[in-house]
């Protein structure tokens, strides 16, 4: 069958691609920005692809959609409302004005009375099941996998691995029924492949319940770091924090994940599980089961360990470039003439070499402040700060030799505006 899989870039989305290749189906991943001449991808984005009709010519010979988009905050351009129920509602709407039948859409567990990307979630869900489709909504708990995360699975391997600590909202007893991607993956496969699932609402979750501190626990001893002290933080200091996350940051850290963190995530009815595993035919493995087979690795806990110090380091930088350029604008004209006679600069020179400098300082260091295109930034300041060692240097080689070595600094200050780079990517 040709599966059209919404969201086909995105965490379980990608999972979602490689069952279904595997189990020989041709899958078409719709995606913000499809390559240039790529057959196997096509534009979905739910923040603007809002009428039915521009759906029809994309779902020519599509037999099967998968709709794994979703967000966990909203932005300007990516609300709640567009992402989950009126992007979705177009796509369904215009399968059956192409002829597509199959339609399996990935929900979310839980209340919608806990947080607004529950309730967006349901009616999205809701607006599926008024059509005459062969519709399926899939609810899982929290997805996971062993070889890799993102988002809110990457914010919880990080609280699992800081220094000495696991730090958990309230009494850390919420309970999650946690249910490996892979396993969500092929059951979506076993879905198509059976023909099961027609007109139903699925709770998708592992076989067990696990605590939150369970199951960061469990991750800081597949990351194979040193038992930690286990610190309760009050809710109302969680929820601070993560209304700070949800003001200065752009991550899963938020008021979303806060709430759902805070009521739990499990499947209400009794034998739930079962339920998937009858209708799929792929029984999930539990969360010890799953990190019994593979190992961590050193990029593990990099990774695990780098998800906070990226935008320390981020912010760190951001404010070095920030006051380096206030220290030039603030600096004595006189002075920086003084400086530079002993190099030969005319007088008439230096002051649109400094001001000049400073505004660049300045502009860098905003935009690192904002993350505007973090890696491009970071090349600038790169260059920036070879081009400013460089002419000092030969200037002014005395300079070399000051005490705390000022421009000495500049030369770790490199490779760290270059791993400042490299950390911006999350996907």
């Amino acid at each position: 069958m040709r599966v059209l899989v919404a969201g086909g870039e995105g965490f379980v989305g990608r999972h979602i691609v490689v069952a279904l290749e595997a189990a020989g189906h041709e899958v078409i991943a719709g995606v913000r920005q499809p390559a240039a001449g790529h057959l196997h991808s096509i534009a979905c984005d739910f923040s603007r692809d809002l009428d039915p009709h521009v759906w029809i010519s994309r779902l020519t010979g599509i037999d099967v959609v998968v709709n794994a988009i979703g967000i966990l905050r909203e932005s300007k351009s990516n609300s709640f409302a567009r992402i989950h129920v009126a992007g979705p509602t177009a796509l369904f709407q215009g399968c059956i004005s192409a002829g597509v039948r199959r339609v399996i859409q990935i929900s979310a567990l839980g209340s919608p009375n806990v947080s607004e990307y529950l309730a967006s979630k349901h009616r999205g869900d809701a607006e599926l099941a008024k059509l005459d489709l062969d519709w399926t909504i899939l609810r899982p708990s929290l997805v996971y996998s062993v070889s890799g995360s993102y988002g809110g699975t990457s914010l919880l391997r990080a609280m699992a691995a800081l220094p000495a600590v696991i730090c958990v909202p309230g009494s850390g007893e919420q309970l999650i029924q946690p249910i490996r991607a892979e396993d969500l993956a092929l059951g979506i496969a076993g879905l198509i492949e059976k023909g099961t699932g027609s007109q139903q609402v699925i709770a998708v979750v592992g076989p067990e319940r696990e605590t939150l501190l369970g199951y960061l626990q469990t991750l800081r001893r597949w990351l194979e770091l040193p038992n930690a002290i286990v610190i309760r933080v009050p809710m109302t200091v969680s929820h601070w924090v993560a209304w700070l996350g949800e003001v200065f940051s752009t991550g899963p850290l938020g008021i979303t994940m806060w709430r759902m963190l805070q009521e739990g995530n499990v499947a209400v009815l009794p034998n739930a599980d079962r339920e998937f595993v009858l209708l799929s035919g792929v029984p999930p493995l539990s969360l010890h089961e799953a990190f019994a087979l593979a190992p961590s690795f050193v990029q593990d806990r990099w990774h695990a360990r780098l998800y906070f110090l990226a935008p320390m380091l981020r912010l760190g930088l951001a404010l070095l470039w920030i006051f380096s350029a206030a220290v030039g604008f603030a600096t004595p004209l006189p002075q920086s003439q003084a400086l530079f006679a002993s190099a030969g600069l005319p007088a008439a020179v230096v002051a649109p070499l400094v001001w000049a400098a400073s505004t660049v300082d300045l502009i860098l260091g905003i935009l690192a402040l904002i993350a505007w295109r973090p890696e491009m930034v970071a090349a600038l300041m790169c260059v920036s700060l070879v081009i400013y060692t460089a002419l000092v240097g030969l200037l002014l080689p005395s300079v070399w030799l000051e005490p705390f070595g000022g421009i000495l600094k500049n030369l770790p200050l490199i490779p760290a505006v270059l791993v400042m780079g490299v950390l911006s990517r999350r996907r």
